[in-house]
């Protein structure tokens, strides 16, 4: 049974943050035709602060240092150094209850949370699977714990990155850097808890993938999203020059894939990569964003560089229709969708697709550039991350519902849990 505290929101706020989370004041109106609520976010909203990840609720703003999110935002887990060891706890973003603080021996940072949020892997560096290459090393340690304490702790012979939790939680998915000492490519393997071991990953047929066929990939993880029905991640990953996926491998056809998506069952342990079409992988990896429909069916990758938007069928695993919707935009890329529309974000334009004949819709402006797009559960709101703020609008026609100032928002990164 997890024990918790509970806290008012407000409380929680200075509990969890050390210091106190921030409370960012001010409101910033622009002209609409309907009144801006002052400083009041209408959805909580999971975000990416300077100061670690934050829940923006109303009001209320809560920064929570040294933590991971869940991939739908309903929990996160936080660390802080006490001493020679570390203090770990888990915080209900629905409710703004926290369970109590664990004690972990050595100093640990969270890495990646089970799709259930019941299970977190530490390791010592601050690392994940879309950050970039890590540092050379012979040994990765990687702990595992819940909110009762350690549950496995492992000194593993390699240089790994966790990536997410098989759905039994029996296993742990990681990403192997090689060559350890001077990494520059990597392969997904799947660590079983109980034998200790890092092996391969089944092929999408559920047999293991054979000796020599497991892919080892050089790009770039651009992006990564759960489906609604938390048992397969996709992860968009761009440059890969002279990449060969398991299948060619095994028939010993030639692969060359600039841009693809990575398919991981956490149910059935096994991946099926989905190649993108040219111009994909061509422009710079910021430039690509990855949205999946809220029913699961349907992902949507866009390269804001060209204006392509790839339209991939989540049961057949292949690319159904691809479009040009717009001339090429430089900048970072967002995307997020709601049942009918797909929403792209660049530079300080958001434009709006229609999914059904996959066409360009309405666009609009917003102040400062684009950091991020997240759309209400009901559709009658978008969130639009900028500089220092995040504003709110009709997504049909682009019209501002409302705004409020986030000192040292980052990106907004999605929901966070609900009631």
């Amino acid at each position: 049974m997890m024990a918790e505290t509970r806290t008012s929101r407000r409380t929680v706020m200075a509990v969890l943050a050390g210091a106190g989370a921030a409370a960012l004041t001010g409101c910033d109106p622009l002209r609409s035709r309907r009144p801006a609520p002052a400083d009041t976010v209408p959805d909580a909203l999971l975000v990416e602060l300077d100061g670690g990840l934050g829940v923006l609720r109303g009001g209320d703003r809560l920064t929570i240092p040294h933590s991971v999110a869940t991939a739908d935002g309903r929990a996160v887990y936080a660390t802080a150094p006490e001493g020679a060891d570390t203090v770990c706890w888990r915080i209900d973003t629905a409710t703004g209850h926290a369970s109590a603080r664990v004690t972990l021996p050595g100093h640990w940072l969270p890495q990646a949370v089970s799709t259930d949020g019941t299970r977190v892997a530490l390791t010592s560096n601050a690392e994940s699977a879309t950050s970039g290459r890590p540092a050379g090393r012979d040994t990765t340690p990687v702990l595992i714990a819940d909110v009762t304490g350690v549950r496995h702790r492992f000194e593993l012979r390699g240089n790994f990155v966790p990536e997410a939790f098989t759905g039994d939680l029996a296993g742990l998915f990681v990403l192997e850097w090689l060559p350890a000492r001077a990494p520059d490519r990597y392969r997904v393997r799947v660590l079983d808890l109980a034998t200790r071991t890092p092996g391969p990953l089944n092929t999408r047929t559920k047999t293991p993938v054979p000796p020599g066929a497991e892919e080892e990939m050089r790009g770039d993880g651009r992006q990564a999203v759960l489906a609604p029905d938390r048992t397969t991640l996709y992860t968009l990953y761009t440059h890969q020059p002279g990449h060969q996926h398991t299948r060619d491998l095994v028939s010993g056809r030639p692969g060359n894939a600039h841009a693809f998506v990575h398919t991981l069952n956490l149910v059935d342990r096994w991946a099926y990569c989905v190649d993108l079409p040219h111009p994909f992988g061509e422009a710079a990896a910021s430039g690509h964003a990855l949205a999946i429909s809220p029913d699961g069916r349907l992902l949507h990758v866009v390269d804001v560089t060209s204006g392509t938007v790839a339209e991939i069928s989540t049961e057949e695993l292949v690319v159904r229709r691809t479009a040009t919707l717009a001339p090429g935009t430089t900048g970072t890329g967002h995307a997020a969708a709601d049942r009918s529309r797909l929403f792209v974000g660049a530079g300080t334009t958001v434009r709006t697709v229609d999914i059904d004949r996959l066409d360009a819709g309405a666009a609009w402006s917003v102040r400062e550039p684009v950091t991020g797009l997240v759309a209400s559960p009901d559709g009658t709101r978008l969130h639009v991350g900028q500089t220092d703020a995040v504003s709110w609008h009709d997504p049909a026609t682009g019209e501002l519902l409302g705004r409020t100032t986030v000192p040292g928002l980052v990106r907004v990164r999605g929901l966070a849990g609900r009631v």
